[in-house]
């Protein structure tokens, strides 16, 4: 399988409900590496690097995100694989 990296703009109520850490389980789940964090203006930012099969995973579950969260809308963008992440993480 090919290695890709997808980068995600997750918009709704998506922070306060534990986003940011149910992505990192989950993206650590599938072997994924990257980041996710809080934008100022209330959207939830991912970038995830990996098995294009697993990074197609984690954008369906984004579309849901943990049981607490309201996702009204996902934006992606797919980019080349840079294999600069040497795992996943919560950032600011």
């Amino acid at each position: 399988m090919a290695l890709k990296q997808l980068q995600l703009t997750v918009k709704g109520r998506v922070q306060g409900v534990y986003f940011r850490a149910s992505t990192q389980r989950e993206a650590r789940r599938l072997g994924l590496t990257g980041w996710v964090k809080n934008r100022a203006d209330g959207t939830v930012e991912i970038l995830a690097e990996g098995e294009e099969v697993a990074i197609r995973d984690l954008y369906g579950w984004a579309q849901k995100g943990p049981g607490a969260a309201r996702v009204d809308r996902v934006d992606s963008r797919w980019r080349s694989f840079s294999g600069e992440f040497p795992d996943f993480r919560i950032i600011d």
